[in-house]
């Protein structure tokens, strides 16, 4: 290939095409001052408290899977070894929960959701996802959220293995929106034409789910 010639088309890069002229993820997520990096009101800590539904299953890496299901050019289902043979990325953010404490300074390794999104495409009608887990725990995504720059599906956190306590071997995380969000023990990623409230989304939490709004409840 010459400098001249242009690189060849392929449905990637026509399917980012499409993304970029729609404005498909773009999330109007400023960069935030010092002064305005802790939401409304939170408050930090240090440490990383636990919250789950009271069940915390033991999902080795040698039974582990995670399935991509619904409205994608590529579905997926992946073991632990394939998953960890996908591009691996470093991120840092902060993490903000519903029940009001906020951690600053987060170290993940994972797989990028838009790493993940450019294996398997999503086609045009798929505006939603929703996040199934190990435990039956359900939550869902716009897709634009699910796409945003820092969005992770973490293995490691603090450069060790994510605990069981906290959603190990695999769970995703969505920096920009309440914890509850960032579900743990993640196995499915269900692309979808609509948005369908998850667990505690039918238990009286907001749909979204953003801390500077203070979208807590579903009357936020």
């Amino acid at each position: 290939m010459t400098d001249e010639e242009p690189p060849t088309e392929t449905k990637l890069t026509t399917t980012k095409r499409r993304w970029a002229a729609a404005g498909k993820f773009l999330t109007a997520r400023a960069v935030r001052p010092e002064d305005e990096r802790l939401p409304p009101g939170q408050h930090l800590v240090r440490d990383w408290p636990v919250l789950d539904l009271g069940q915390q299953p033991a999902i080795g890496v040698e039974r582990w899977r995670l399935d991509v299901t619904g409205l994608v050019e590529q579905r997926l289902s992946l073991d632990w070894t394939a998953f960890k043979a996908l591009p691996q990325s470093d991120s840092l953010s902060d993490i903000h929960c519903v029940t009001t404490w906020s951690r600053y300074d987060n170290r993940w390794q994972g797989v990028l959701t838009h790493d993940l999104l450019d294996l398997v495409m999503p086609k045009p009608e798929a505006s939603h996802v929703m996040l199934t887990s190990y435990d039956g725990y359900t939550t869902n995504l716009p897709l634009a959220d699910f796409a945003s720059e820092h969005a992770i599906l973490a293995t490691d956190w603090e450069g060790k293995p994510i605990s069981r306590t906290h959603g190990g071997p695999m769970r995703l995380v969505v920096p920009h929106l309440y914890f509850w969000k960032s579900a743990k023990w993640l196995t499915r990623i269900d692309f979808r034409a609509g948005d369908e409230a998850g667990f505690w989304e039918r238990n009286g939490y907001h749909m979204r789910g953003d801390p500077w709004l203070e979208q807590r409840y579903s009357a936020d």
